[in-house]
């Protein structure tokens, strides 16, 4: 029996050695190697092929490199066997390094100084405290969480809107969507870290926008995501930017990657622009997460952070 590497775009060879090393004993596998399908009972996965379980009447589980699983959910022949996240440490820890560092430079109004240097142009703006700031987080998994946690500790009101209501300490939470326009309306910076779901797709629109609260942050509110492309409407936050609905945004993520080079978003001022790097899968840390994995359920223990298919996340 074998653990087999699928990753497409990525070089697997890496990997494979950090496997080999972790699990000693037991066989990893490239695509590259001859092997019979019958003999994987792990998959590690990233955007596998149309074919890539055919055989596979011995798989257990299919082992996800990115910590969002839409793509894999969508695959047209996934087989009916648990689906696990990648939830990692240092993966969380990046996302909210990321999400601090575009909220704060939107708090102290970067997008105006980094204009006015262009212009050689010398004006004193005064923002807000970061107390007066709301941050809305959508999305409160274990990344949203852990960003909300830590904006509210350097000083930020926050709040969180979900699915369901969760908890967490120190953040007024919103859940469903009634409490949608709620939320939106006390919301000077909206951050999405929400999975990407049917019930979630497109839902960064301008419908959205316009629902965001206008008189806390100087030149109006701000949108961060650093979730899917999925979640946006790009023709929507473009005329949302050029029309001041938005006085900024910063995009990790977008409908197509790379983001063409015809887009409007590349021409905007107000337009911060990162491709899909704000939480990388480490190596290191995802042969640790996943041999353990492997090895716990060769013994026995259930799997954990399994996809909820219903869901879908």
């Amino acid at each position: 029996m074998a653990l087999l590497l699928h990753l497409t775009g990525i070089d697997e060879s890496g990997w494979a050695r950090g496997f080999n090393e972790a699990l000693p004993g037991y066989r990893v596998l490239t695509r590259a190697e001859q092997y019979d399908p019958a003999d994987i009972e792990y998959v590690f996965a990233w955007r596998p092929a149309a074919d890539a379980f055919e055989g596979m009447s011995n798989l257990k589980a299919i082992l996800s490199l990115g910590a969002g699983v839409d793509a894999l959910m969508a695959h047209p022949a996934l087989p009916d066997v648990p689906v696990v996240r990648f939830v990692d440490d240092e993966l969380t820890h990046c996302m909210s390094d990321y999400v601090i560092s575009q909220v704060t430079m939107h708090q102290r109004l970067f997008t105006r100084y980094a204009a006015d240097q262009k212009a050689k142009r010398w004006r004193q703006y005064y923002p807000p405290a970061s107390h007066e700031i709301t941050v809305g987080i959508m999305g409160l998994g274990v990344l949203g969480t852990d960003a909300a946690l830590k904006l509210k500790a350097i000083g930020f009101s926050v709040t969180g809107w979900s699915r369901t209501l969760k908890e967490v300490e120190g953040v007024k939470l919103f859940a469903g969507t009634d409490q949608l326009d709620d939320f939106l309306a006390a919301t000077d910076i909206l951050v999405c870290l929400l999975p990407l779901t049917e019930e979630t797709r497109g839902i960064l629109n301008m419908e959205t926008f316009k629902k965001l609260r206008r008189d806390g942050l100087t030149g109006g509110p701000v949108l961060i995501n650093a979730a899917r492309g999925g979640h946006q409407k790009e023709t929507d936050i473009a005329a949302a930017l050029k029309d001041g609905i938005l006085a900024a945004a910063s995009l990790d993520v977008f409908e197509v990657e790379p983001l063409p080079v015809t887009s409007p978003l590349w021409e905007l001022d107000n337009c911060f622009i990162t491709p899909h790097i704000a939480a990388i899968s480490n190596e290191r840390s995802g042969v640790n997460y996943f041999s353990r994995m492997i090895l716990e359920h060769r013994d026995g223990k259930p799997l954990r952070n399994v996809v909820d298919r219903d869901r879908g996340y």
